[in-house]
């Protein structure tokens, strides 16, 4: 064997390479392991997001609105109706064309005015028949007086028996009859004439006018246009109807406060002079009766006023909500309040007065509940829902207003 032959490699000199090969290899595994780990938490982590995120958004907005006390303090606020303190409906008595009118709409016209002129020519041809008859019924009778007169004088000469002569005193009874008859016909259709002139049955100012100039003119129809009305307007009649429940709250003697829109800013003042005394049973409310001065006519026959009556304590806490804000079902009404959790609670309510726009309370709510305004109908008990805060406030001082 040569001196110069190569050294042989042993094992143990490889070894460190093996062992950094080894360690390169777990680190790496490690590695990858934890990016796997990082993947799964941040998936693990979206998903739980996303769970939430659903859950939030599957919970219904809701608006709510706080209970206020009345604004109105006790003020009972009904609608009326202004009436003149007398109306009349001007009819024709008599057929006939209208000649002239001489009262427009608007006019003031004293008691006993003229107001039109008809033209009657068939009455007044009747009314010469009729004074015809009458002159000759007269003529008769005086005729009968004559007879009876002369036969009763010859009855005392025995010239005549005494039934001719109770002859003759019927025939001039009966004589009379027919002529006071005549005389009524001719009385009666001097009546129908006067009737061709229309006039004012007392001081007022005419309000309507349905009359024309040659205009045909029945009698008694009954579907025919009033040819005037004139209506009494120095004072007038409020009529309001009043819920039971405050019916007995105001009386007879009692004021009110009267407001119409052409006024803003102006009220009038009315006394309540009567009372129907009877529950009217398709609205539930007492009509009464109103009346007040109208010196300078500014209150129109036939207007809309709010009615403003000072009535009684009110019922209760005295609430007051929006009425969109009330539930109404086969319990009767209800009202969705809002716990600090989120959760719902549905109470039944005790309606006081009902305004339309908003409704007063007199049992069900405290002032510091959270009404839910505009809630589904078939929101429920227990039902979470998420309150939006900056529009509840707002439209909770909208309602407030």
């Amino acid at each position: 064997m040569s001196e110069h032959a190569a050294p042989i490699a042993h094992p143990a000199e490889a070894g460190p390479d093996s062992r950094t090969l080894k360690r390169v290899g777990i680190g790496a595994a490690i590695l990858a392991v934890a990016v796997v780990g990082v993947g799964i938490a941040s998936r693990i982590s979206a998903t739980e997001e996303l769970r939430e995120t659903a859950a939030s958004a599957a919970l219904p907005n809701v608006v709510v609105v706080t209970p206020k006390p009345d604004a109105d303090g006790n003020a009972l606020v009904l609608p009326g109706n202004v009436q003149a303190f007398n109306s009349a409906a001007i009819y024709a008595r008599t057929n006939g064309y209208v000649r002239r009118w001489l009262a427009d709409i608007g006019d003031r016209v004293g008691a006993g005015q003229s107001l039109a002129i008809l033209d009657a020519p068939d009455l007044d041809q009747q009314l010469a028949a009729a004074q015809a008859d009458y002159q000759t019924a007269l003529a008769n009778q005086r005729l009968a007086a004559t007879t009876s007169t002369r036969w009763s004088a010859m009855l005392k000469e025995d010239a005549v028996s005494q039934q001719e002569v109770d002859e003759k005193a019927g025939d001039l009874a009966a004589r009379m009859a027919v002529s006071n008859a005549a005389l009524a016909n001719v009385k009666r259709l001097k009546a129908l004439q006067g009737f061709t002139r229309l006039s004012a049955p007392f001081d007022g100012v005419v309000t309507s006018r349905s009359a024309q100039i040659g205009a045909l003119v029945v009698a008694g129809n009954a579907s025919a246009q009033p040819l005037f009305t004139v209506s009494d307007i120095h004072r007038v009649r409020i009529y309001v109807r009043v819920p039971q429940g405050y019916s007995a709250a105001v009386k007879p003697g009692a004021t009110a406060t009267l407001s119409l829109p052409e006024y803003p800013g102006r009220s009038f003042t009315a006394t309540m002079t009567s009372s129907a005394g009877a529950v009217d049973p398709q609205s539930g409310a007492v009509l009464v009766q109103l009346q007040a001065a109208n010196p300078d006519a500014a209150l129109k026959p036939g207007a809309f006023a709010q009615v403003r009556f000072q009535v009684g304590a009110g019922q209760g806490n005295a609430l007051t909500l929006p009425g969109s804000a009330i539930l109404y079902g086969n319990d009767g009404p209800t009202v969705a309040v809002v716990g600090s959790d989120g959760r719902v609670t549905v109470k039944p309510v005790t309606i006081a007065r009902d305004e339309g726009a908003t409704v007063q309370l007199s049992t069900g709510v405290t002032a510091q509940d959270k009404v839910i305004d505009t809630p589904p109908d078939a929101i429920r008990t227990g039902d979470r829902v998420q309150v939006q805060a900056a529009s509840a406030e707002g439209k909770g001082a909208a309602h407030g207003r």
